[in-house]
């Protein structure tokens, strides 16, 4: 069975049931010169041995993934394939080279057609011919004997013809031929890939990708994911053991039922907490749980919103610690959070058109001392977004199934996982936050950012993190009597703001978002990725000063670089040098002639969590309980002179 290439109708070959035969797959083949095939997967190995059955050979491979976001996957799978033929046809001793020189051999790679068909089409010199077709691939595995296999063959010349206009077909229209000087190029020689060499020969080619919303992409996709989510349910006693052999008896799948239904049962729970914000940048409208939201709200509303907001973050002036600079972390988060519903759709833009995705960080992460006011800033936020309060992530609900679970079927709203500790940071938020391409392969654009609430057993985050997600710590504090005094307060202002402020906002920022999808998409000549959270604070401060007198000054235009700037990154390692500096000079040592400064930490870990956070520009190391950094840098970086004490 054949697609048509002009039409949604299917060719289908109409057979007849002659008997059944036992042979082994040598017998299937002999006696035949010349050999046309086109195979879904393959084994190189077993390709070998079948070529030097042949006088002739003609093989299309097709593609075993699913080719959806453009020439960097067909590059990538072309040049894999051609690296992994040169070494199995050097392990089997078998000189492909010089039989594509001679033309009895032409090796082809498919390029965007998906490429199912496993079709085998044999000729004799004396005229004899055969079509083997049927679920067998060229592989070891497949003609065996060990697997079940659907195997049919026909011996005339009508099936002969049919299936060989169809196997030219297929190579003429998205097949591209590994050449001598393909498989004789080096790894770095992008320019002999398959693809580039029907380029430079046919001057242009038009690839047209796979659509992603193929319900056989998406299978695809959904069984990538599933497997992350029965990965977790299976124990050690489940894996291969030493003989390679999985032994499974009832008691393991009543474990693994119970723990998977638990597990569904939470993201169940989980999901239905959830309202649904989609924003169409296109149509330039947004809608939550599926009613418009009014992009006109009234000005009155607006001032109280504003008003409401200011008057919150005033009430921080009642806890210890430097309040100044927390209100402006605080003021950093609120922007990020109100842009974080255009962060996936700018984020899988970027991806598909090769562009950086570092200025939309999809990942937030708040922590500090525990009565620092995170979690019900964070539920102001919701409130004003949404206009009601989300119960967030526990601790022990959060896993890296969970909440890629809730990634998928979340649209807009961010997920806030709150009081979030130290073992379950370190073992199921780096790999959730590193992945970078969630999303693409999809096409997703309304999933979710994720907004992380820990405490100061976060003690510092590593670099692999710092990059990919937006990090505000608060070092602030209150008093027990102090916080009840400010909690009706607090619980007032939450009970009483609106979402005027917000969609003020989103009226103000759709068309600046549709103005940066046009420039990913389209601008060759942009360095840098648009700035969205500059822009959305460019709003926020006009919105804010347009509704009152006197405006505070934690508000103020931001950019990516006081969300990811050395010195934010820095900041914990920044104080902790400097107030040492302050109060414990001895702590330090200067060499003028090595350019190295050295500072006693009194303590490892703390010298390697500095190490960490300190730029590369420092050139910083640690020594036992010491961190060693260059003395001309450190001057600049920490504005310290480091010259009251001299010592070497």
């Amino acid at each position: 069975m054949f697609f048509d290439d002009t039409s949604d109708m299917l060719s289908i070959v109409r057979a007849g049931f002659i008997t059944a035969d036992t042979l082994t797959w040598e017998e299937l083949f002999d006696g035949f010169n010349c050999l046309w095939a086109i195979t879904y997967s393959s084994s190189m190995d077993f390709v070998c041995k079948l070529l030097k059955k042949f006088d002739y050979v003609e093989i299309i491979f097709g593609f075993e993934e699913i080719i959806a976001s453009g020439i960097e996957k067909i590059f990538a799978y072309q040049s894999v394939s051609r690296e992994f033929i040169k070494e199995i046809s050097g392990k089997n001793k078998t000189d492909l080279v010089s039989r594509i020189d001679k033309g009895t051999l032409h090796l082809f790679v498919a390029r965007e057609q998906l490429s199912h068909e496993k079709t085998y089409i044999l000729e004799a010199a004396d005229g004899r011919k055969r079509v083997v077709i049927g679920s067998a691939n060229l592989s070891n595995a497949a003609f065996s004997g060990k697997q079940r296999e659907n195997i049919c063959y026909f011996d005339d010349d009508a099936a002969f013809d049919y299936y060989f206009t169809q196997f030219n077909k297929l190579k003429a229209n998205s097949a591209d031929n590994i050449t001598k000087k393909c498989l004789t190029a080096d790894v770095s020689r992008i320019d002999t890939l398959p693809l580039a060499e029907t380029v430079l020969v046919k001057n242009a080619v038009i690839i047209k990708p796979t659509s992603i919303q193929d319900d056989s992409v998406r299978f695809v996709i959904d069984v990538k994911e599933s497997v992350k989510k029965y990965a977790e349910i299976v124990s050690k006693n489940e894996k291969s053991d030493k003989q390679g052999f999985i032994r499974l008896i009832p008691e393991n799948i009543k474990r693994m039922q119970k723990q998977f239904s638990d597990k569904i049962t939470q993201e169940k729970e989980l999901k239905k907490e959830y309202p649904e914000l989609i924003i169409d940048i296109k149509a330039q409208i947004a809608s939550l749980n599926g009613k418009p939201l009014d992009f006109f709200p009234k000005k009155d509303d607006v001032l109280n919103d504003v008003l409401l907001f200011l008057k919150y973050m005033s009430g921080f002036d009642t806890f210890y610690g430097d309040v100044s600079l927390v209100k402006a972390r605080y003021f950093e988060l609120a922007n990020w959070f109100f842009a974080s519903p255009f962060m996936a759709c700018l984020r899988t833009t970027a991806l598909v058109n090769r562009r950086d995705t570092l200025p939309y960080p999809i990942f937030a992460l708040l922590y500090g001392k525990s009565n620092a006011g995170k979690s019900r800033f964070l539920e102001l936020l919701l409130k004003m977004m949404i206009g009601q309060f989300v119960t967030p992530v526990k601790n022990n609900e959060f896993t890296k199934t969970a909440i890629n679970a809730l990634r998928y079927t979340v649209k807009g709203v961010p997920i806030v996982v709150d009081d979030i500790s130290r073992d379950r940071f370190v073992n199921h938020i780096v790999e959730t936050v590193k992945s970078d391409y969630f999303g693409a392969d999809e096409q997703l654009i309304n999933y979710p950012a994720i907004v992380i609430s820990a405490n100061e057993d976060v003690k510092v985050v590593e670099p692999e993190l710092v990059k990919r997600m937006a990090v505000f710590r608060v070092n602030i504090g209150l008093d027990n009597n102090k916080a009840r005094e400010s909690a009706n307060a607090v619980l007032k202002a939450q009970k009483d703001i609106g979402m005027a402020f917000y969609c003020e906002y989103l009226r103000h920022m759709m068309p600046i978002v549709s103005d940066i999808l046009d420039t990913l998409r389209y601008d060759d000549e942009i360095e840098f990725s648009p700035d969205i959270l500059a822009m959305s604070s460019e709003v926020l401060t006009t919105i804010i000063r347009e509704n009152t007198e006197e405006t505070p000054e934690f508000v103020r235009n931001l950019s990516f670089s006081d969300y990811f700037g050395s010195k934010i990154i820095a900041d914990v390692a920044i104080k902790k040098i400097k107030d040492a500096w302050k109060r414990d000079r001895k702590a330090f040592l200067i060499d003028k002639k090595a350019d190295e400064l050295q500072y006693n930490a009194m303590d490892y870990h703390e010298a390697v969590r500095i190490v960490k956070e300190l730029p590369a520009e420092l050139e910083s190391r640690y020594v036992r309980d010491s961190v060693i950094m260059r003395l001309s840098k450190a001057r600049k970086f920490f504005e310290i002179d480091f010259k009251n004490r001299l010592f070497m």
